[in-house]
C-alpha cells in the first residue's frame, strides 16, 4: 500500500457507471431494496472489488447478518475503487442508488449535501470509545461510521538519530520546527543518504491534501476558514500559510528532499536512500521486517501542534433507500466489536474503537503499533467538513505542486483562495 491509496477521485469508466445504473433494485417507495415472500432484500455497494481481504470481511458481516434473521437480506456488489465514486454519482443522477454503501470519509459532507445520504440518527454516546475521525458528520449530524483508520508518521531508525545526536521526539514533546531543521541538516551533512527526508512527493490525487495540509495546519493555516466554511481567505493565504509554503518549497530547493520522490517511499527507506520517511501505518510491516530499530514518530510542531490527516472509508445509508428500517438494522448489527477487530486484523490498520484495540496485541497499550492509535486519536484533523472539499482538494493539490516547483508562494496561494471562494459563491455557499 502507498500514497496511491488516496487516489479517491479517479475517473470512472463508462462500463462501471452503466453497471451502477442497472443493478440497484427499486420499489415504489425508493431504491436499493425489493420484497418477496416476506423478506426485504437490500443492495449494498462497496469499493473493494480487487481487494479480496477487505471484501472478505464485508462478506462475512453480510453473511452473519443474513443468517441472524429472516426479515431482511443484504446482497452486495463490489466496484473497483478507481471507478466507484463516479459510479455512485451516476446512480444518484439516475435515482438508482443502493440502500447501503461505503463512502470515503472526506466525501461524506459532499454526498450528504447532494442528498445521497441519510442521517443515521445514532446518538453520540453510541460512539464513545471510537476514534472521532471514523465518524462522518455534516452539519452536526452523523451520516457514516468506519471500522478503521490510518495514520501518518515520521518513520526513521533509532540508530540514525543516535549517530547524528538527534533527540527522539514524542507526541507529548514533538520536534520543534528548529529541531526538525537541525536534524535534517545533520543527516544531510552525514552524506549517508540521497536525501534526509521523503515526503512522498510522487503521490497523486488526494494524497497531496491528506499528506501536506496537516503541515499547513501545524503552521497555523488551513484549507478553509472553518468558522463558517464560506471562504479560504486568511486560512490558505495568511502569514502562517505563506510560511508553510516557503518551508515546503525550501525543502526541495535546499536538497533536503526530492522534488519528486520514488514511487514507493517504504522501499526507498528500507534501501537506505532516505533517513526519515513521511509514510502511513500501512507501511509499518514492511519497514519493521527490514529493521529492528524502526521508530514511528509524530510530525514536528510548527507552532500549532503536531497534525496528521484523519478519516478513511465508512458505511452509510442512502436517502432514497426503500427500506431504511432494514438498512439501519444491518448497520446496527455490523457495529459489533468483533467486526472492528476483524477489519483491523485482516487489513493491518488502526481499529476504530478502544474495545477492538484491546483485543489486537499490536494496538494494545504496549503494542508495537500503539503509536498509530495515539496519533489518530490525538493529532488527527479531518479534512474540512464541507461539500466544497473535493474542489478545495484539487485546488490545493495544484497550488502545492506549483509551489514545490518554484512558484511564488503568496501569488499561488492568493490564486487558490480566489478559485475556492468563487466555487463556494457559485454554489450559494453550499446551502442545503
Amino acid at each position: 500500500m502507498s500514497a496511491q491509496r488516496f487516489r479517491r477521485l479517479a475517473t470512472a469508466s463508462v462500463a462501471a457507471a452503466a453497471v451502477a445504473l442497472t443493478t440497484a433494485c427499486s420499489t415504489s417507495e425508493g431504491t436499493g431494496s425489493s420484497s418477496s415472500n416476506g423478506t426485504t432484500t437490500l443492495v449494498l455497494w462497496t469499493h473493494n472489488a480487487g481487494n479480496d481481504k477487505e471484501l472478505g470481511v464485508v462478506k462475512q458481516v453480510i453473511d452473519d447478518f443474513n443468517a441472524s434473521q429472516t426479515k431482511f437480506k443484504v446482497e452486495y456488489q463490489a466496484f473497483p475503487q478507481g471507478s466507484y465514486n463516479d459510479a455512485v454519482v451516476a446512480a444518484a443522477t439516475a435515482k438508482k442508488l443502493p440502500c447501503l454503501l461505503d463512502v470515503d470519509g472526506p466525501n461524506v459532507p459532499n454526498w450528504a449535501w447532494a442528498n445521497y445520504l441519510e442521517p443515521l440518527n445514532i446518538p453520540d454516546n453510541q460512539f464513545t470509545g471510537q476514534l472521532p475521525s471514523t465518524v462522518g458528520k455534516y452539519q452536526e449530524k452523523v451520516y457514516s461510521f468506519g471500522f478503521y483508520d490510518v495514520a501518518l508518521s515520521m518513520i526513521t531508525r533509532k540508530s540514525t538519530l543516535d549517530s547524528n545526536d538527534i533527540r527522539v521526539p514524542t507526541l507529548a514533546q514533538p520536534w520543534t520546527a528548529a529541531e526538525f531543521a537541525a536534524a535534517l541538516a545533520k543527516i544531510k551533512a552525514s552524506g549517508k543518504f540521497d536525501h534526509p527526508l521523503d515526503l512522498g512527493t510522487a503521490g497523486t490525487g488526494e494524497w497531496w491534501s491528506y499528506g501536506y495540509s496537516p503541515f499547513l495546519q501545524s503552521f497555523g493555516g488551513d484549507l478553509i476558514d472553518r468558522s463558517a466554511y464560506t471562504t479560504a481567505a486568511g486560512a490558505l493565504n495568511g502569514a502562517p500559510a505563506i510560511a508553510w509554503a516557503k518551508w515546503f518549497q525550501d525543502l526541495a530547493a535546499d536538497g533536503l528532499m526530492a522534488k519528486k520522490s520514488g514511487q514507493d517511499p517504504a522501499l526507498d527507506f528500507t534501501n537506505g536512500k532516505t533517513a526519515i520517511s513521511w509514510n502511513g501505518s500501512w507501511a509499518a510491516d514492511t519497514v519493521t521486517a527490514k529493521f529492528d530499530d524502526v521508530l514511528f514518530l509524530p510530525p514536528p510542531d510548527f507552532g500549532a501542534g503536531p497534525k496528521i490527516g484523519g478519516a478513511s472509508w465508512q458505511w452509510a445509508m442512502t436517502s432514497s433507500c426503500g427500506s431504511k428500517e432494514g438498512a439501519q438494522a444491518y448497520l446496527a448489527f455490523s457495529r459489533q466489536t468483533k467486526y472492528f477487530v476483524a477489519f483491523a486484523k485482516t487489513l493491518g490498520l488502526i481499529p476504530a474503537s478502544t474495545e477492538a484495540a484491546a483485543q489486537i496485541p499490536d494496538y494494545a497499550p504496549d503494542g508495537k503499533y500503539r503509536v498509530f492509535l495515539e496519533l489518530a486519536g490525538k493529532a488527527a484533523v479531518v479534512r474540512p467538513e464541507t461539500p466544497a472539499y473535493p474542489y478545495i482538494s484539487s485546488v490545493f493539490t495544484k497550488a502545492a505542486q506549483d509551489i514545490l516547483n518554484g512558484a511564488d508562494p503568496k501569488q499561488t496561494l492568493d490564486k487558490a483562495v480566489a478559485e475556492i471562494d468563487n466555487n463556494i459563491k457559485q454554489n450559494d455557499n453550499y446551502r442545503s
